[in-house]
């Protein structure tokens, strides 16, 4: 299954589901940087440095960076929603329909009700 890093503002739920999913995640507070707002270049360049895609709700910063340096693990950038469960769902499918996620920008939305 994937590698992943979190950023500060994913939720934990989510991270929870998809580690009984069979993800691999490593969350940016476990590393020992909750509440320092580490900027998102550094963000993505420790994702890089460990081989793992990002993971975050910080969509308009990291199109941006996925534009200026195509070259990295992978970013999956997801709108907020409340329910953990069906975002989880949607992100795993969306990563096993992505087996390499090298270059890739994943995007995973809440659908429309």
């Amino acid at each position: 299954m994937a590698r992943l890093y979190s950023n500060e503002n994913f939720p934990l739920g989510v991270v929870q589901v998809l580690r009984t999913l069979g993800h691999d995640i490593v969350t940016i507070q476990e590393q020992g940087k909750a509440n320092e707002s580490v900027p998102d270049p550094e963000v993505l360049q420790f994702a890089i440095s460990e081989g793992r895609a990002i993971l975050t709700l910080n969509r308009k910063d990291f199109i941006r960076l996925h534009k200026q340096q195509p070259s990295h693990t992978g970013i999956v950038v997801c709108t907020v929603d409340p329910d953990f469960l069906a975002q989880a769902q949607r992100i795993h499918e969306a990563l096993v329909a992505t087996p390499e996620l090298s270059g890739q920008l994943i995007r995973v939305n809440r659908p429309n009700r």
